[in-house]
């Protein structure tokens, strides 16, 4: 099976699930969104663009514990999840170039990216949006008796907003099977947290609604990976939903028209100390999972990987103008 041939699906099937694997993807995740950068920076994006390096193993994390019939909804910057949960890196790049082959057939573009096949919801472009879909996702699949679960992947600025409190409300109220997700990076698009919000710790949200929750390290893929099966496997023993907090930092601005002026001096150079990436690798080369030559080949691997996608994803044609209505529903009246 070629890589053109792959569906979300197979390939979610293809990526294994060892901590070899998921340093494969968290380099992948951070070579496409560099491509989508420079792709930005020259011209070939529309609109803007918002990317996620130094989250990368927050996504991975998740995915690697989650089933395909497991509904996730997340944010514009949503490039991460989309990759963990299976989505072509030709498919996402596409997307965001407003191509035919996107995984959306380059109508969504960069901030909505969607495949149910994998459990991907679209994403959203509203601030906190996909929470309350999360919520009615988890209670779906309980009325229809699946242990299926829903996810709503959020950052810190979407807990000061009304939809992240009715979603953990009616969530707990009615025992819905739901992991709230928040990446606490610590900027509210350009806002740092402690101008728009009384604390740090956001997880201690949770207790208003008398809800699990937590705070895990999001540098540390195996940390999280552990957290999150543990969350999860409670989830579907007893139905109640659960909040964890993952700490964790952007490298970018907000979107590609933000060089992220207003951080503080040493603060990016603090976190990069802790690169997911960096910390996976040091890991595997510890446990004597590989040794620096496997490692170094695999990033090159990658790295071509992402290169035939760019390219591929640049010759694909952009959809027809008919395109904006193919997924329109119109019910004639009597």
């Amino acid at each position: 099976m070629t890589t053109t041939e792959l569906t979300p699906l197979d390939r979610r099937s293809l990526l294994g699930n060892g901590p070899v694997e998921r340093l494969e993807r968290m380099m992948e995740i951070r070579e496409v969104e560099d491509a989508i950068v420079q792709l930005f920076m020259d011209g070939h994006v529309r609109g803007s663009t918002h990317t996620t390096q130094g989250q990368e193993a927050v996504s991975v994390a998740l995915a690697s514990v989650l089933k395909p019939t497991d509904l996730v909804t997340c944010t514009y910057r949503g490039h991460a999840a989309a990759l963990s949960l299976g989505i072509l890196p030709i498919q996402v790049i596409g997307e965001v170039l407003g191509r035919r082959i996107g995984n959306v057939g380059g109508i969504g573009g960069s901030m909505h990216l969607c495949d149910q096949s994998v459990g991907l919801l679209p994403t959203f472009a509203i601030v906190g949006a996909g929470i309350p879909v999360a919520v009615g996702a988890a209670i779906a699949a309980k009325q229809q008796g699946t242990d299926s679960i829903g996810v709503a992947m959020f950052g810190d600025g979407a807990t000061n907003i009304g939809a992240f409190h009715e979603g953990l409300n009616l969530a707990r109220v009615w025992d819905a099977p739901v992991l709230f997700v928040c990446e606490n990076n610590l900027y509210g698009e350009y806002s740092p947290i402690r101008t728009t919000t009384p604390f740090e710790d956001l997880y201690r949200r949770g207790a208003s609604y008398d809800m699990a929750s937590r705070a895990v390290d999001g540098q540390d893929v195996e940390t999280l990976r552990d957290a999150f099966a543990k969350e999860i496997a409670a989830i579907r023993q007893d139905s109640l939903p659960r909040f964890l907090e993952i700490k964790t930092y952007r490298y970018a601005g907000h979107s590609r028209t933000d060089p992220a002026l207003y951080r503080p001096e040493g603060e990016k150079d603090r976190w990069l100390e802790r690169d997911p990436i960096n910390l996976a690798t040091a890991a595997i080369l510890k446990a004597g999972l590989a040794d620096e030559a496997l490692l170094n080949e695999l990033r090159l691997t990658v790295k071509a990987r992402v290169v035939v996608a760019v390219q591929s994803a640049m010759d694909s044609p952009g959809p027809e103008l008919s395109a904006m209505f193919a997924n329109i529903i119109a019910e004639k009246t009597p």
